[in-house]
């Protein structure tokens, strides 16, 4: 089971750390996106990683048990808004991208929403606490918005920002 206090630790960083394309490549997706460091795309990388794995895991079982499998994979990555539709193949979980996970975290539906003026805004939005979902306050600007949660994105009633929303109105 394993120590409670002793999380296990959500990334894995690269396995060779000074290939130069890589590098390039995840300084353009920590400036577009808002990250605050690598670790945090390496979060979404891993996290990325693991559904792919399951994916082509669940394409080696017997056809019958596949199928059941593929259906509750596929409704949880709906739910989490990184697959469009069920209708939705596991050749589609295998062809994500770690764009389209980062498009998920809350510091860029935020901005996306327009309750911030850029990706850095809404990541300070965030972490001050002007930010809730569902009437609680999130704090974690790589908090995973689920597409229920999404219409739900709202500023805390106590925030000053609100003040504002209702004199532009």
């Amino acid at each position: 089971m394993g120590d409670p206090k002793k999380p296990r630790k959500k990334w894995e960083g690269p396995t060779h750390p000074w290939i130069r394309e890589r590098l390039q490549e995840e300084l353009i997706l920590i400036g577009q996106y808002g990250l605050r460091n690598k670790k945090e795309l390496w979060i979404a990388r891993t996290f990325l990683k693991r559904i792919r794995g399951s994916a082509r895991r669940l394409l080696a079982l017997p056809e019958n048990e596949r199928i059941l499998r593929e259906k509750a994979l596929i409704k949880r990555l709906v739910a989490l808004g990184i697959l469009p539709s069920e209708e939705s193949t596991l050749d589609d979980v295998l062809s994500l991208t770690v764009e389209t996970i980062l498009e998920r975290r809350l510091q860029t539906i935020v901005y996306k929403k327009g309750l911030a003026k850029s990706l850095f805004h809404a990541r300070q939005l965030i972490t001050h606490g002007h930010i809730m979902i569902n009437g609680r306050r999130v704090r974690s600007p790589g908090h995973l918005v689920k597409r229920d949660e999404e219409n739900t994105i709202t500023f805390y009633p106590l925030s000053p920002y609100i003040k504002q929303l209702e004199k532009e109105q």
